[in-house]
């Protein structure tokens, strides 16, 4: 599994934060709920830094972690206000802080992660550990059904960029697999670049992330989405107080 090389990350960013723009309110406005009005805020698997931007205007202070080298750089532009490292959720040392986030199934994908309750038990009671009295720790996950019919494919088109994506999920609604063809034009001339990627997602029922954020002392909630609008079949929030 590739881990968003230089491309991706750029198609990613010009076309794809609309989830980042989603979570970011949803998670203010949960901290605001809780009076975190200055809140220090870990995002595992940070992206582009969009939420880590929007958590900046709103007074926050955040650490964003990300597994791609090239949407770490993205980040530091989007928001230079933060700061920012390349590293993975399964080893990461989280510190002493209100709230964590994973925005757009970070710990659902399978690479330095091996998709196994171990690592996501680990993971959680790092997390309860970090996290000061009334911590928030907010997150989604692609869940069984994430494809209903089993494949799905799409395309879509930018002014510089084109992505191609297949999608698969096994029968047993397990295991998803996306394969992500980009084509990106090449500054200076009219050519583009093809590159091609495999990304693989644990789907998780969303009664085992209860029951294990449970095990780890958090009260928890399940949504359908960080808005009024629910996501599609397959796509849950959990939202996990200390």
């Amino acid at each position: 599994m590739a881990d968003y090389g230089t491309d991706l990350a750029y198609v990613h960013d010009a076309g794809f934060l609309d989830l980042a723009r989603q979570a970011a309110p949803f998670v203010v406005e949960r901290l605001a709920e809780r009076g975190m009005d200055e809140a220090r805020v870990v995002e595992l698997g940070c992206g582009s830094g969009e939420t880590a931007a929007e958590l900046g205007v709103a007074g926050h202070e955040v650490l964003g972690v990300d597994a791609s080298r090239a949407m770490v750089e993205l980040a530091r532009h989007r928001a230079p206000e933060a700061r920012f490292r390349v590293g993975t959720w399964t080893t990461e040392k989280i510190p002493e802080c209100e709230c964590v986030i994973a925005i757009g199934e970070v710990l659902g994908y399978v690479g330095a992660a091996k998709g196994t309750k171990a690592e996501l038990r680990d993971l959680f009671g790092r997390v309860r550990t970090a996290l000061t009295s009334g911590g928030l720790f907010v997150f989604d996950l692609a869940t069984p059904g994430r494809v209903p019919a089993g494949e799905d494919s799409a395309f879509r088109v930018g002014e510089d960029w084109a992505i191609l994506y297949t999608a698969q999920e096994d029968s047993k609604g397990r295991k998803l697999q996306r394969r992500i063809t980009t084509f990106r034009k090449i500054a200076g001339g009219a050519t583009y670049r093809r590159t091609e990627e495999v990304h693989r997602l644990r789907l998780w029922r969303p009664g085992e992330i209860e029951a294990m954020l449970r095990d780890a002392r958090f009260k928890v909630q399940t949504r359908r989405g960080y808005g009024p609008r629910s996501f599609a079949p397959g796509h849950r929030v959990f939202v996990a107080r200390a």
